[in-house]
């Protein structure tokens, strides 16, 4: 941690990386890309203001949505009569809807599995039956 010139604080790339559990060179892209912005440097390394962990967060979520890259980018930009973003949005959580179902019953049929006593195990019809449903739609 060091300081900028008006007492502020500020972190440097390692401590970042550290904090979010991102490599600096996924620092360096998400900044090439326009994601984060650096407050310039303490000798060879970047500075960055606390509430980038913040917007490192938004972003990390974002990705583990799907979102891409560029998405990301226009998220981080959009205003509230952005249709098509918001139409994206609304795909996006139709998506993990059915992904979060799809989930579920994988965990139900290894719950099943965890308890079941069939010899073998894969020719339990229960098993057989949850197995499939697994990728059925909801």
């Amino acid at each position: 941690m060091s300081t900028s010139p008006s007492n502020e604080i500020l972190l440097d790339i390692g401590e970042v990386a550290a904090r979010t559990g991102l490599a600096p060179s996924a620092l360096r892209f998400y900044e090439k890309r326009g994601l984060i912005a650096p407050t310039g440097r303490n000798g060879l390394r970047r500075t960055y203001r606390p509430d980038v962990l913040e917007r490192l967060g938004l972003i990390t979520c974002a990705r583990s949505a799907g979102f891409t890259i560029a998405e990301i980018a226009r998220f981080l930009e959009a205003r509230p009569g952005d249709e098509l973003l918001r139409a994206r949005m609304a795909d996006k959580a139709r998506e993990l809807d059915e992904r979060i179902a799809q989930l579920t019953r994988m965990r139900d049929s290894l719950d099943h599995a965890a308890v079941c006593t069939h010899e073998p195990l894969v020719e339990c019809p229960d098993f057989k039956r949850a197995v499939r449903n697994v990728y059925a739609p909801a």
